[in-house]
């Protein structure tokens, strides 16, 4: 158990970090990655539950789930800027309380649509937008974890809090698999049990052994600063490509495995089983892969790292568009289709996660680049930089996650429009040729002109 609030922590004294800082940190580290992971389970947990909802007694569309699933991510990044502040204000110990019990209101919302099936949309909609707060926290979480964190070992911090906290999604849909295969799809409210349990666990946890790190991240003056400075914006639509792609695909993907397998010939219920059984792996391999990008960029640098993410993605997405439109033309969706979906789906997923963790390790190596043209001493010149480096991290996971908003949006009009998901496909395919060249352009070839001016070179070779 901790005394709870710190004062004077410099994660840059290197005496201070060896003769207990460290500690401090990785027990920090430890429960906010906990709380968070747990988090994330929540707000993923609609893109669960409605493998358990058939048509044919919730009365809910294979385009409403896809809804449900784009108003939670919605509601994820518009909390994600006030959670950053609230935990400056209230301090990452008590912020984290607080946003983890709040979360056992949509859980116990969700059980008991799910036991009484039959009500209007709206009321799957707004229940759906509380688990969405369950998005806050995740951005909550790394603003206080790169106060903690040296320069030096951000990359590796960050990748382990979001990676670890990503994996809530795998988790979640994990435990709705083992509920399918060995209860059916007739107990979905067991799920939510599952995780209210959770949710007291991490509170308690946090409460007893996190701390309220006085690190001056300042709640308003920061991010308003930020919006100045063009990268704010760059690293916003590299990290909503990154993460919006991670999040929308792990609410979207069980859903579009399910309508595929339904179009192979099987029953609701076989293609709830069968798309439960491959789902988790993505959103699985995504976090894991999350962990390995924030490494590979502490060693190779954000922007290249950034650039061959988004060149990969650029390929998966073309495989996928090229074999959906073919499939368009036959009459059922066969093994080799199905197969070919579930392999470049696996890939977005993989490179999606190490995009989150190579733009989040820009964040910080940009400021502190920006830094070195202060007239300030070095204490103020360290503040200065991890004050606005948490500011854009509140901010630019906000934007990211209106990433996923757009992937679910993008399917439903799909499937609504031409009952497949294949203009959907292109569209994500030209959306990753963009932010390929954006990163190109920005953050890996070399500066000329005025553009060096405007970002100092030290500033395009930390970042790159």
């Amino acid at each position: 158990m901790t005394n709870g609030h710190i004062t004077n922590f410099d994660p840059e004294d290197t005496a201070a970090w060896a003769a207990g800082n460290a500690a401090i940190a990785r027990r920090n580290l430890i429960w906010s990655t906990a709380s968070t992971h747990v988090a994330f389970s929540i707000w993923s947990l609609w893109s669960v539950v409605v493998l358990f909802m058939p048509e044919s007694v919730y009365g809910i569309k294979a385009g409403d789930k896809l809804l449900l699933a784009a108003v939670a991510t919605l509601v994820g990044g518009c909390v994600r800027v006030p959670y950053v502040r609230a935990t400056a204000k209230f301090g990452g110990r008590d912020w984290a309380v607080a946003s983890s019990l709040i979360l056992l209101i949509p859980t116990v919302g969700t059980l008991l649509l799910l036991v009484n099936p039959g009500q209007p949309l709206w009321m799957y909609l707004v229940c759906a937008a509380l688990t969405g707060l369950g998005g806050g926290n995740y951005a909550a979480s790394l603003a206080n974890v790169d106060a903690f964190y040296p320069q030096r070992l951000k990359g590796v911090a960050l990748g382990l809090c979001g990676g670890i906290g990503n994996l809530g999604v795998a988790a979640i849909q994990l435990v709705g698999l083992l509920i399918l295969a060995t209860v059916g799809n007739t107990k979905p409210e067991l799920v939510c049990s599952v995780y209210l349990v959770l949710l007291a666990v991490v509170g308690t946890c946090a409460a007893l052994w996190m701390d309220n790190l006085d690190h001056g991240m300042e709640e308003v003056g920061s991010i308003r600063s930020i919006l100045s400075v063009p990268d704010s914006w760059i690293i916003s639509a590299l990290y909503c490509a990154a993460f919006g792609s991670f999040i929308g695909f792990a609410f979207a993907f069980a859903q579009v495995l399910h309508v595929t397998f339904e179009k192979a010939g099987h029953s609701p219920a076989e293609a709830a089983l069968y798309a439960a059984r491959i789902a988790f792996l993505g959103p699985l391999l995504g976090a894991l892969a999350r962990i390995y990008g924030g490494r590979v960029a502490d060693r190779r640098g954000g922007g290249r790292v950034t650039l061959v993410v988004f060149l990969g993605m650029i390929l998966a997405s073309a495989v996928l568009a090229a074999t959906s439109t073919i499939d368009d033309h036959t009459t059922r969706a066969t093994t080799s289709t199905i197969a070919v979906y579930i392999a470049a789906f696996m890939v977005l997923f993989i490179l999606a996660g190490m995009g989150n963790g190579s733009v989040l390790k820009m964040i910080p190596s940009i400021f502190e680049a920006r830094s070195r043209s202060l007239d300030a001493d070095e204490a103020e010149r360290r503040h200065w930089a991890r004050s606005h480096s948490g500011a854009l991290i509140g901010f630019a996971t906000a934007v990211g996650a209106l990433g996923g908003v757009a992937i679910n949006l993008i399917l439903r009009q799909a499937y609504a429009s031409s009952g497949s998901e294949t203009p959907a496909f292109w569209v994500f395919l030209a959306s990753y040729c963009a932010v390929a060249g954006l990163t190109w352009v920005m953050y890996v070839r070399r500066p000329r002109g005025t553009r060096g001016a405007r970002v100092p070179v030290d500033t395009q070779k930390v970042s790159a």
